[in-house]
């Protein structure tokens, strides 16, 4: 006598399968939800995080008046009058105008050359960063991903540069230049601070060619572009962005020192380090003329490294 049991079973998976080949669910449970990535994580992480929203909102403020700071002073940074010679103290009942910072020796607006010298500082930070970044990121990768020979040459090359004290070296090389525009500027801060970029993309390369879906790409026959930039660069960046993000201060800094020491932006380029040295004279009778450059490039440096190190615990799994 046949057993009915194991008849209707098999025909219900039977029929079961019938309808998966139809299209037709065999259950009305839900497919599990496509895993976040890396950046997914890292983007609701930073979302979530004071810091960085206190440090974006602050370097977003910074950006708008670099790029439009005659939106916020109708006076001539450049012009000044003896006849407002020091006159003048901060006050917030003259809120955006010219003499709410009051003026400086030569009868300038502090105000207004605090907003315009921005524009430079962040623009030679930026600039070099993007700089760096590039070029330190290139070198890496070729190093760690080749190997051998070429790693072996890089490797030399990065530490005869890696040597070079940064600030000295700067000031060298800014040195043989007469007219020191900001491209040249970015230059000479670019041209020896590429090495802890690249040293940074080497190490992570070389932790990440060795991933199995890199060996599996080599093994489906990929070309050496197409694995560099299509599956080893976009996981390993990610420490190479918190190291930029970090280093975009430490580079608007090292600007403001030169232009202190007499070796940055000439040509009668506006920038908060030439303030800052200006200032330094005044500093027993009118300190504001020191002061105010000195804290909006601490507020600058300080917003871009709360970033970057929001950046690096959103990215560093070890740290959530």
């Amino acid at each position: 006598m046949p057993d009915l049991t194991k008849t209707s079973t098999t025909d219900e998976a039977a029929a079961a399968q019938d309808e998966v080949v139809a299209g037709a669910p065999v259950s009305a449970t839900p497919a599990p939800g496509k895993p976040r990535s890396l950046w997914g994580d890292a983007w609701r992480d930073l979302r979530r995080n004071p810091l960085f929203v206190i440090s974006a909102l602050l370097i977003v403020v910074l950006l708008f008046v670099a790029a439009f700071p005659g939106m916020f002073t109708d006076a001539n940074p450049e012009t000044g009058d003896q006849a407002k010679h020091f006159l003048g103290k901060p006050e917030l009942g003259h809120f955006f105008q010219a003499d709410w910072f009051g003026y400086d020796g030569t009868g300038r607006s502090i105000y207004a050359r605090v907003l315009f010298g921005a524009r430079n500082s962040i623009v030679v930070g930026v600039g070099v960063t993007l700089l760096v970044t590039l070029f330190g990121g290139l070198v890496g990768m070729l190093a760690g991903y080749f190997g051998g020979f070429w790693d072996s040459l890089l490797s030399r090359i990065t530490d005869v540069f890696f040597g070079i004290p940064f600030l000295l070296g700067s000031m060298v090389v800014l040195n043989g230049f007469t007219d020191r525009t900001v491209w040249v500027v970015m230059g000479a801060l670019a041209f020896l601070g590429w090495t802890q970029i690249a040293r940074v993309m080497r190490g992570a390369v070389i932790t990440t060619k060795h991933a199995d879906y890199v060996v599996a790409a080599r093994a489906l026959g990929a070309g050496t572009k197409r694995i560099l930039f299509r599956h080893i660069l976009p996981n390993a960046v990610a420490p190479v962005i918190v190291v930029a993000t970090i280093a975009l201060g430490t580079y608007i800094v090292a600007e403001s020192t030169l232009s202190y020491l007499g070796l940055g932006l000439g040509g009668g380029a506006i920038s908060w380090g030439g303030d800052i040295s200006d200032g330094t004279q005044f500093i027993r009778n009118n300190p504001h003329v020191l002061l105010f450059p000195a804290g909006m490039l601490s507020i600058t440096v300080l917003a871009f490294i709360m970033m970057g190190d929001a950046v690096r615990e959103a990215l560093d799994p070890k740290l959530r």
